[in-house]
């Protein structure tokens, strides 16, 4: 559960509205959200 909202509050952070992250693009917000994605599979079917 602590990992699930620790990639929340990543995908919060690199999103590109910010000021500090607006030159990165939507890849970092991308890449996190794939992760978090995979992260709630695994968690629904029990593997975590």
């Amino acid at each position: 559960m602590l990992l699930v909202i620790l990639l929340i509050v990543l995908l919060l952070a690199v999103v590109p509205a910010w000021p500090h992250s607006r030159s990165w693009g939507y890849r970092p917000s991308g890449i996190l959200g794939t992760v978090l994605l995979v992260v709630i599979v695994l968690a629904l079917l029990g593997r975590i």
